[in-house]
């Protein structure tokens, strides 16, 4: 009787002992992909704030007029930095990465004035209202910016969030679950315990 005892003692041991383990990896697994979740859109926002846009500037527009707008562009609440970059500034770079300088066989400078633009990162995505806002501006010549990338990060950003959020309602169903089988199991263990007090006439609020 009592070696059957301590079987059944060790038995119910042992069961929670893996049940423990086995909530502790599911809740270590769920905090891995809320932390994974958060580090993925930390660095989303900082991809997304590092995709920057040209606006193009006509020819002869005065440098007052366009520090004027610069300062009307830093104000929008979409906006998050701009630089302006001169035509003499333009042609030093692309004469870097070219190795050579356009305007030596063109005689004269082909490139235009510009402003460099980084938006916020939720504002940055394939929006024609920031579009059109911009280019109302009649010193705007041109507004260049690489749609199908900013379309890309906005895609790839939903499909990863998509897989953690999934991930994360699994995890959560499956610890639910294990505790729930726990407690089951600890209530059972104490059935006899739980019938003898209830015939001693304790309360359910004390019981448990």
């Amino acid at each position: 009787m009592a070696e059957g005892k301590k079987v059944s003692s060790v038995s119910f041991f042992n069961s929670r002992l893996t049940s423990i383990i086995s909530i502790s990896l599911v809740l270590f697994l769920l905090g891995l992909v809320f932390l994974i979740g958060l580090l993925g859109n930390k660095l989303s926002v900082y991809v997304k704030e590092n995709i920057s846009f040209s606006i193009v500037l006509r020819d002869n527009q005065k440098e007052a007029d366009i520090k004027k707008m610069q300062k009307t562009l830093d104000a929008l609440p979409y906006i998050k930095s701009t630089e302006y970059i001169s035509k003499e500034q333009a042609v030093k770079e692309l004469e870097e990465e070219l190795g050579e300088n356009p305007e030596t066989f063109l005689g004269f400078n082909p490139l235009q004035a510009s402003i460099e633009v980084k938006l916020h990162s939720e504002y940055a995505n394939v929006d024609s209202l920031i579009e059109k806002k911009i280019k109302k501006y009649t010193s705007v010549s041109d507004l260049l910016y690489r749609k199908d990338m900013m379309q890309m990060v906005n895609d790839n950003v939903k499909r990863v969030s998509l897989i953690l959020l999934t991930l994360a309602v699994m995890l959560m169903a499956i610890s639910f679950v294990l505790i729930s089988n726990t407690i089951r199991l600890l209530i059972y263990s104490k059935r006899f315990l739980i019938h003898t007090m209830k015939l001693v006439g304790a309360t359910p609020g004390f019981i448990r």
